[in-house]
């Protein structure tokens, strides 16, 4: 029972040491005249007709960090080195498919001596049609290899209202 008790706690720490060597990125406001260079064009979702979970990020090429979607390799495609003014035209008409699509939101993605590493482009939706606009939770994760984990999901509120059919988690609600 003892040994039992060692493993679990050996594996606890290796979690988390591996979580912990993670360092979440922060994003800001940004203004789309600075998009300058090439850049390596990662066009998350829009693979149906109700695909909320679309973002498009401009990965500074060249540089010493890589961006990574954590989500299968069917979820998303890379574009290498395309040219800022037309990767920023690009992400622009990948994020505005959606009809009830409202305006696109533009942020700067920092490493952490608040250098730009990169950029990300969101839709944002009619926030009459749906209750808020910003639908997605995306966040950046260094890690030790200098490459940055991307996570998107939808926000829990969206996500029950899309899957449960209602905002409040008791399903019957509708938009």
């Amino acid at each position: 029972m003892k040994r039992k008790s060692v493993w679990i706690f050996i594996v606890g720490v290796f979690f988390l040491v591996g979580c912990a060597s993670e360092q979440h990125l922060k994003t800001e406001a940004a203004n789309p005249a600075d998009v300058t260079g090439a850049y390596n064009l990662i066009l998350y979702g829009a693979r149906q007709s109700d695909d909320f979970e679309t973002v498009a990020i401009l990965d500074v090429s060249g540089d010493q960090y890589t961006f990574e979607p954590y989500a299968p390799a069917f979820d998303f495609r890379v574009v290498k080195e395309v040219p800022g003014k037309e990767a920023l035209e690009w992400a622009n008409k990948f994020v505005s498919w959606h009809p009830d699509f409202w305006r696109a939101q533009f942020s700067r993605i920092l490493d952490p001596e608040n250098r730009i590493i990169g950029y990300e482009l969101r839709p944002l939706y009619y926030p009459f049609v749906y209750g808020i606009a910003d639908f997605m939770d995306v966040d950046y994760w260094l890690k030790p290899d200098r490459s940055v984990k991307i996570t998107i999901k939808l926000k829990p509120q969206i996500d029950r209202m899309l899957h449960e059919g209602g905002g409040d988690g008791k399903g019957g609600g509708g938009k």
